[in-house]
């Protein structure tokens, strides 16, 4: 269910570049349960109750995109306004495109709330955006539609019927907020390659709940029940400052479950089940810990996955870097993407670093116990958190050593792989390979990584656009070719692809993401008069004779190539005809709610002259009719 959207700014001058068109969607997933009062009465129910709210990120093509969050309120039906965090939240949106953060356990007073509302801070924001050749480039010029410096952005989206948000005794209550970026914002780079940043806030409020993300906690431990399988955690999101300080405001205090897969590092050490909770009751009090768990309903707990604490949470007496392996030259590992956590807990982002390995460096890898891994393991594509100490802090020549006084570790993550499955033939005698035309690793496209050395000679090193992954027991009947899926595993050793073993990559998990929302933008270069083949009160057929750089459909960053299908695209509105359907020319810009209405503008302006440039529409796609069912369109006119 949708509900419609308030718009935080006015609407000027739309300016375009590679990236979709301006949309600013905040999607606010509400998860009720138990029993109570229904959520559409406005009684006031004396008394205070909690509201556990979590941030997370849509896929975009931002490399960091920090900003500082002044304040988050929500209005009650009766009009009283509640401030629900406590200190100003530095936070860099672009981390949490996989899993959710817990940003605050708030008490309120009990009732129903309406709106929901933020304000951003990008007076000192820390943005980095991926320019046409997939580099980072640092974003100085971040400007509102009217092409004023932006400072401070109020946003703010109701909460209306049965999406009303209510707090009342004995009925828990989880709130995430959730920021598309790479709708809310686009990017135009200049001659130079200087990027310049439009922001336009828009916001839906959207009840259809999504598959839930792993979640992540922060914060110093509060205490240890090893009989109740449990801990407790003072809530410090982000990149916050630790406190020893009880009487110090905080972002509130969360229980964490645990059981006997429950994997823990403390001080570099590991645990699993009991062991590890009793091996956590022995820290002291206020000692760093991070837990990456499942937030589970009826009743409402969450379960930890991973627990980390101590020297093993970055921040403490080593430098910390996470990124994407993009190439290996003998031990020296080329990471990019980065992350820098100083020793001590200052954070910066830089593009690139440099790091060296050596024969004291200690190797492990997420979700596993085993000490077995050694450097060599570390290969191209994976994803690496790696300790050490920075020994070049020059901002272009980032070189950290990983081997330092045998306390320097390496710990391959999780590593996401996006791309489409290849019908392949099967070799006699041996099983059908399970392989990926791979667009993308961790968001950043292919042509960055250097492969070479990923076999055990040239012939057998790891090739993209045949990317064989190793899927163990999983069940890949249903992906036949072309099925654009999302794999998460990792990489396999370096120099250990070979002929008889050709895997590039080990999958713990597989997702289909056909099912998930599209993404469809098409660009005419030049601007066409023909690109509406044509269009009606239920549809709008496209002519993609003409088109530019932009002819694709993308879920979670997995494109599919319009030109290849046998039929023409088209894009049909929702059930009910409702959406925002937009028309953009001459720096003027035309909003329909009615689908029937946007059309019949659409096909005036044509018979007028107008030439088509850029198309884009989101909702589900439907890959065999080559349709988007749309609630949000933009075509620009010039």
């Amino acid at each position: 269910m949708k509900i419609f959207y308030r718009r935080c700014q006015n609407t000027a001058a739309i300016m375009w570049s590679r990236f979709l068109p301006s949309l600013f969607l905040l999607f606010v997933s509400i998860s009720l349960v138990g029993c109570g009062a229904s959520s559409d009465s406005t009684t006031e129910i004396e008394g205070d109750g909690e509201i556990i709210i979590g941030l997370t990120d849509a896929e975009g093509d931002f490399a960091s995109y920090t900003v500082d969050v002044l304040s988050l309120t929500l209005t009650k039906a009766n009009g009283a306004v509640v401030e629900t965090l406590p200190l100003s939240t530095r936070v860099d949106f672009a981390q949490y495109t996989e899993m959710t953060e817990f940003l605050t356990a708030a008490t309120v007073p009990n009732g129903v709330y309406v709106k929901a509302s933020m304000v951003l801070d990008y007076s000192d924001a820390d943005i980095w955006v991926e320019n046409a050749a997939g580099d980072a480039v640092k974003v100085d010029n971040i400007v509102d539609t009217d092409g004023m410096a932006l400072r401070q952005l109020d946003v703010a989206v109701n909460l209306e019927g049965r999406t009303r948000l209510l707090i009342a005794p004995g009925i828990p209550n989880h709130l995430t907020l959730d920021f598309d970026l790479k709708a809310s914002n686009k990017v135009r780079f200049d001659g130079a390659g200087v990027p310049t940043q439009v922001v336009e806030p828009f916001l839906l409020a959207d009840v259809e709940l999504e598959q839930p993300k792993i979640h992540r906690l922060r914060g110093p431990l509060a205490s240890v029940d090893v009989e109740g399988s449990s801990f407790e955690v003072i809530l410090r999101p982000f990149h916050h400052r630790l406190t020893t300080d009880r009487h110090r405001r905080h972002f509130g205090q969360l229980k964490v479950i645990t059981n006997n897969a429950t994997l823990f590092e403390i001080n570099e050490n590991d645990y699993q089940g009991r062991a590890g909770l009793v091996a956590l009751d022995e820290q002291p009090i206020f000692t760093a810990t991070i837990v990456i768990g499942d937030l589970k309903l009826n009743p409402r707990r969450f379960e930890a996955r991973e627990v980390y604490a101590g020297s093993s949470v970055p921040g403490g007496e080593l430098d910390v870097v996470t990124g994407n392996v993009i190439a290996r030259n003998g031990d020296s590992l080329t990471v990019k993407g980065v992350t820098l956590i100083r020793a001590g807990g200052s954070v910066i982002f830089n593009d690139e670093v440099t790091v060296n390995m050596g024969d004291l460096t200690q190797v492990k890898r997420q979700l596993s116990m085993s000490t077995d891994y050694d450097i060599d393991d570390v290969s191209v594509g994976q994803r690496v958190r790696v300790f050490g100490v920075l020994t070049n802090d020059m901002a272009t020549r980032l070189e950290m050593d990983a081997g330092v006084n045998n306390r320097g570790r390496v710990k391959m993550r999780l590593t996401t792989l996006r791309g489409t499955v290849l019908d392949v033939v099967s070799i006699p005698e041996q099983p059908l390979p399970f392989v990926l035309d791979l667009q993308a690793i961790d968001g950043r496209y292919t042509g960055l990584f250097d492969f070479s050395g990923t076999g055990d000679e040239p012939a057998n090193d790891s090739d993209p656009t045949f990317y064989e992954i190793d899927v163990a027991t999983l069940d890949v009947s249903t992906l036949v070719s072309g099925t654009p899926v999302k794999v998460r595993g990792f990489v396999r050793p370096f120099g250990q692809v070979t002929a008889a073993a050709p895997s590039d990559f080990s999958a713990h998990t597989i997702v289909d993401v056909t099912a998930l929302k599209a993404v469809m933008t098409i660009g005419w270069t030049p601007a066409s008069l023909t690109a509406i083949a044509s269009s009606s009160a239920d549809s709008l057929t496209l002519n993609l004779e003409g088109v530019g750089r932009f002819h694709h459909v993308s879920r979670a960053r997995v494109a599919i190539d319009l030109t290849a299908a046998d039929v023409a695209p088209r894009i049909v509105p929702r059930k009910n005809g409702a959406g925002m359907y937009r028309l953009v020319q001459s720096d003027r810009v035309q909003v329909y709610t009615r689908f029937e209405n946007f059309t019949a503008d659409l096909e005036t302006r044509l018979r007028d002259g107008a030439l088509v440039k850029h198309v884009a529409a989101n909702g589900p796609y439907n890959d065999e009719r080559v349709t988007i069912t749309a609630g949000l369109v933009t075509v620009l006119l010039e």
